[in-house]
């Protein structure tokens, strides 16, 4: 772990120490290789494999390249057989100008393992350029009285090519007055003609010559130029410089027009003969591109801008010559002063991208620094962003290699875009900056991840089969094959439940679908786990559950307890003539499979025997007297009863209700279907009546108290299954919420009926059939429990 956090200025003076080091110590690691110039692109220089000792294929291995400074491409390496080959055709005095001697430098360069091998390019050259006059014509002034014997010097020509293939000799046509001769001085050979026979300039004021330069190449190459002399009177002082040698120093950033030195001369003639101009003498092509020489002043001045990088210094000899011809020389030295003007520069040498995100520490990238400045302009420092998980480490021959810290977080950053910026030591300091763009590829490490921690989806009772239910949705962080996630449905941990014929799910997007009709009476609600699989390999996998609930439809219709609708004879029940208006008949009591709002029943009475004898209570089906009883109001009374729900729409059903008006419970009855009065019976005969009316009444008790046990049981499974909501909302006071038992609100007395047929009897049956429910609010409180 780094324990603190270098500032960048020392890690770039490190940078740059480290880097001398190394240089140095592949110093003494050179390769020759040379090419004649012009050759064809693609032509055979060497075998790098086995000027190395490498053996056949193992450049390739070793992922071997060839790298020029400046992003130049002078040749191309063949890894697999190691052949080095021109990548174009190569011009000596392109490249390498007046130098005997052209070498271009480069590096053969190893990745792995990392090794740098320096190399020359020897570029030989061949006779390809002709010698060439600057001028067209040579003039000469020579005094008349010139002795025989005296030396003029001439402009020389200008070959491009060297050594053997440079000007070796000038020659003249056949005269009577001169011959040729060569001088050599600083290297170069320089034509110089002899006169042998003194001039007249009344017999011949004009002689006309043509010298012609050759090399010494082959096939030999040369050219001409005219030499005009004009014979003058007498001038016996010649010129004389100030200083045989001037020197002068300039900035390279110097301006045009900028004035580098003032040559002067003197000369003891008078008149015109005193009269000097200045000209160069045996200038170069660059000199003459470069400056400009005032012809009466001897002023010279910059005509182009110079650069240290090109041409560190010039020399150049300037003739002086007075108005009799005489002639003097002198040498100018201009020495070019570097500035820091140019900016180093990056080569990029390799590039991986992308990199997997759980890679190691991995080699980002390999490239090198230059600077065409020199001394401290040229040297240079090496840097990146201080914030991004990339190191640089440096190598030999101003190599650097861009390093990983660490294994990267797509999901974090999925690309890094890095500035290197290399910086020279030069006043003012010079920078560049060169961007580069690595991008993380995905590596599987993400699961998916469901929107929801669960889901709860609602689905109405009957639906159609291959019914859209609702979706499931899981994304994952990675990217491509490794985020494309596919569904699929979990088995039950029981068997009770066959999940498979209730539900499926598209494994491409999630959505689920009922395979079938369900039944809400049947089934309220069940729950399975679905899981995300993504196509990563291996893959990686989450589940959630899934819980489904089913909402009631109003599908059942009321299903009346009492009286029993069963087609057996109809039950009677009794009213005494005496009861007072409000007296408690009966009670209406029924039930309906549905839940909540479905289960609300409401009562209304359709027809009656008599109306006006009866009201019907709606919200709970009670019968009560709606007045006195008078002896006009027939024995048998007759009621009919709707019961409907609350549902939408609402299912009723018809219950029938007959009531027996009695004179009092003591004196017997004998109800019959088309009896107009009634016959008075035994003693005898009401006992058996007694007898068959409590039994009856047992019996029906009985079954009353089995069946509210039976839909008690129900309801406590059903509760604890979570499977009945019941919906919010106030309670309408026309509806009895029976919540399937079918039991009233609070106990009651009323008369048990009688059979008709049962014979001439007066009974009295006080007692409470159905028994005492629980009050009200406990039923509110149940309520609220099942939703």
């Amino acid at each position: 772990m780094r324990t603190h956090k270098m500032i960048p200025q020392q890690r770039q003076v490190l940078f740059f120490l480290v880097l001398l080091g190394v240089s140095g110590a592949a110093a003494s690691e050179l390769e020759q290789f040379s090419v004649v110039e012009e050759m064809e692109r693609g032509s055979f220089v060497a075998n790098v494999a086995k000027a190395l000792g490498l053996g056949m294929g193992e450049l390739s291995k070793r992922g071997a390249r060839v790298v020029f400074k400046g992003n130049k491409e002078y040749l191309q390496l063949h890894p697999k057989t190691g052949d080095l080959l021109l990548r174009e055709k190569l011009d000596r005095e392109e490249l390498c100008g007046p130098a005997v001697l052209c070498v271009l430098p480069f590096q053969i360069l190893l990745e792995n393992p990392f090794h740098i091998v320096r190399a020359e390019l020897i570029v030989e050259d061949i006779n390809d350029h002709s010698p060439q006059f600057l001028d067209a014509e040579m003039v000469l002034k020579i005094p008349e009285n010139t002795s025989p014997g005296t030396v003029f010097v001439l402009e020389n020509a200008q070959d491009l090519d060297v050594g053997s293939n440079s000007l070796q000799n000038y020659t003249i046509g056949t005269n009577s007055h001169f011959h040729s001769q060569i001088r050599d001085s600083k290297g170069k050979r320089y034509p110089e003609l002899v006169l042998d026979k003194a001039l007249d300039r009344e017999e011949q004021p004009e002689v006309r010559l043509t010298l012609t330069a050759v090399d010494g190449g082959t096939p030999q190459r040369s050219g001409t130029v005219q030499i005009r002399i004009l014979v003058v009177d007498i001038n016996d002082n010649a010129p004389v410089f100030t200083q045989s040698q001037y020197e002068a120093q300039i900035p390279e950033n110097s301006s045009i027009g900028f004035r580098v030195v003032t040559v002067s001369a003197t000369d003891l003639d008078a008149g015109n003969n005193a009269d000097i101009s200045y000209t160069f003498l045996h200038a170069s092509e660059n000199v003459r591109k470069t400056f400009q020489l005032t012809q009466k002043s001897g002023e010279l001045y910059l005509k182009e801008k110079v650069d240290f990088e090109l041409i560190q210094s010039y020399t150049i000899d300037i003739q002086a010559t007075d108005g009799g011809g005489l002639s003097a020389e002198c040498t100018v030295i201009v020495q070019v002063i570097d500035l820091n003007d140019n900016p180093p520069e990056v080569t990029i040498s390799s590039l991986t991208s992308p990199i997997p995100e759980n890679s190691p520490e991995t080699v980002v990238a390999v490239f090198s620094v230059s600077d065409l400045d020199s001394g401290e302009n040229g040297k240079m420092i090496c840097s990146i962003q201080d914030d991004l998980p990339f190191a640089l480490k440096p190598s030999i021959e101003s190599y650097y290699t861009l390093v990983t810290e660490g294994a990267l977080d797509r999901e974090y950053k999925a690309e890094y875009n890095i500035t290197i910026t290399v910086m020279d030591l030069g006043s003012p300091r010079l920078k560049s900056e060169y961007n580069i763009t690595v991008l993380i590829s995905d590596v599987n490490d993400n699961s998916p991840v469901f929107t929801q921690r669960a889901y709860t989806l609602y689905l109405q009772e009957n639906n159609s089969p291959v019914l859209h239910i609702g979706s499931v949705s899981a994304s994952d962080r990675d990217s491509g094959v490794n985020a494309k996630v596919t569904y699929s449905l979990l088995p039950p941990q029981t068997e009770d439940l066959p999940l498979f014929s209730y539900i499926s799910i598209n494994s491409d997007n999630g959505h689920l679908y009922a395979l079938r009709s369900l039944d809400y009476e049947t089934i309220q609600a069940f729950q399975f786990s679905v899981r995300a699989v993504d196509g990563g390999s291996p893959s990686l996998s989450s589940q959630v559950l899934v819980q489904i609930v089913v909402q009631d439809e109003n599908d059942n219709s009321p299903f009346v307890l009492y009286p029993l609708q069963n087609g057996t004879a109809p039950c009677n029940d009794l009213v005494p003539r005496t009861a007072e208006p409000g007296y408690l008949v009966t009670k209406v009591v029924a039930v309906d499979r549905d839940w909540g709002q479905n289960s609300w029943l409401s009562y209304q009475l359709l027809k009656t025997t008599d109306p006006g004898l009866f009201t019907l209570w709606a919200h709970n089906g009670e019968v009560h007297t709606a007045r006195s009883i008078s002896d006009r109001d027939a024995i048998k009374q007759r009621l009919v009863v709707l019961v409907k729900d609350n549902g939408q729409p609402s299912l009723s059903t018809m219950a029938t209700l007959n009531v027996l008006l009695v004179d009092g419970f003591s004196e017997p009855y004998l109800q019959l279907p088309d009896a107009s009065k009634e016959e008075v019976h035994t003693d005898s005969l009401t006992t058996y009546l007694v007898i068959s009316l409590v039994s009856v009444s047992f019996l029906f008790l009985v079954s009353v108290i089995i069946f509210i046990a039976i839909r008690l049981w129900k309801r406590k499974k059903d509760s604890i299954d979570n499977s009945h909501f019941v919906s919010s909302g106030p309670f309408p006071d026309h509806l009895v919420d029976v919540s399937g038992t079918g039991t009233l609100s609070q106990s009651y007395q009323y008369e048990v009926c009688l059979t008709s047929g049962s014979g001439i009897s007066e009974f009295k049956f006080l007692k409470p059939i159905i028994p005492t429910l629980p009050p009200a609010e406990q039923r509110g409180k149940d309520l609220k429990t099942h939703t």
